[in-house]
């Protein structure tokens, strides 16, 4: 069988968890024969398609790509078939692959997924390990099947969250890990030796697709889960709320030491240099970073910036409130 410098691999991914994955491969001398990533997507204000970050990757690298919107038709399919691939490496690629491509190449399809199986099965399971406090997570190289994340487990790896890890942050340490992880089984994926372990489905759990409403702060839950919502959220949808009828997206937050006091939750009980403190169901919040998005660009602004800024807005007494969270992305 071939060994991994001279075999058709062929990669499927979209995001910097994958470009990272892929960067790796590259470095060890792993070329893909063929990329598939999905579609240039309208990003940033201007709403102008820009190139997923592995394409960037790849077309750095002068590598074939292919972005098929679906792979549920022939068409679609044709620049996987056409290349005959030994092995297909996945790594947060966001299309169903269908069974005519899961047995296209002649080992099948590996997912290098961002959580230890069978616990986050889904599309965000490194914000949602986050969200959850959860204290460790990891990456599992999977044989992909017709299931959403089902299929047995070749090895996992893995890494503690740290009480600082934001989900940016967690997600470039879990794809270098993967990456080790996927290069020192390579060679057993390739000769068909390695062995995959079935999933316990009574552990399962599901990482749902980030959505407006995940953004949405409820400031009568506890200051340690909506510490973890912050740093998991940030910039991806960031969490929000609202004070004095503006939205704000707060960047970076930790829990508040001091005395949280009786009143409402949501109000602000401590305004200076050294954070916005707002009281919340049990304890307080002290937001060190926040953007005003209903005002201009809305560039981040630390919480001295921000109380000079807006000395009404961000005064002690006003109170964050969630209505204007879900009336969509900036």
């Amino acid at each position: 069988m071939p060994e991994p410098g001279t075999s058709r691999i062929a990669f499927a991914g979209t995001p910097q968890f994958a470009a990272i994955i892929l960067a790796e491969l590259l470095a060890a001398g792993v070329r893909p024969v063929l990329v598939l990533t999905q579609p240039d997507r309208p990003a940033g204000r201007g709403r102008t398609p820009a190139a997923s970050a592995v394409k960037q990757l790849a077309s750095a690298h002068s590598l074939a790509i292919a972005q098929p919107a679906a792979l549920r038709t022939t068409a679609g399919r044709e620049a996987l078939t056409s290349c005959r691939p030994h092995l297909l490496i996945v790594a947060a690629y966001g299309l169903i692959l269908p069974r005519a491509v899961l047995a296209a190449p002649t080992h099948g399809c590996v997912n290098v997924h961002a959580s230890l199986l069978p616990r986050w099965r889904g599309a965000a399971p490194i914000e949602r390990a986050i969200m959850a406090g959860d204290a460790d997570t990891g990456v599992a190289l999977m044989k992909m099947d017709s299931g959403l994340d089902t299929g047995p487990v070749f090895a996992d790896a893995r890494c503690p969250i740290a009480a600082d890890d934001t989900g940016a942050g967690l997600e470039s340490k879990l794809a270098r890990l993967g990456a080790s992880l996927l290069l020192s089984w390579l060679p057993a994926l390739l000769d068909g030796t390695a062995v995959a372990h079935s999933q316990d489905p009574s552990l399962a759990t599901y990482a749902a697709k980030l959505t407006r409403a995940d953004a949405a702060i409820d400031w009568r839950g506890d200051a340690t889960a909506i510490a973890a919502q912050v740093r998991a959220l940030a910039g991806r949808v960031s969490a929000e709320g609202s004070v004095g009828g503006e939205r704000v997206q707060l960047l970076e937050a930790a829990m508040y030491t001091g005395p949280a006091g009786e009143g409402p939750a949501g109000e602000i009980i401590g305004a200076g240099p050294d954070g916005i403190v707002v009281r919340c169901g049990r304890g307080a919040l002290s937001i060190q970073v926040l953007r005003v998005t209903s005002r201009g660009k809305g560039r981040a602004l630390s919480a001295r910036a921000a109380c000079n800024g807006y000395p009404d807005m961000f005064a002690v007494g006003q109170a964050f409130t969630t209505e204007q969270v879900t009336r969509g992305a900036d």
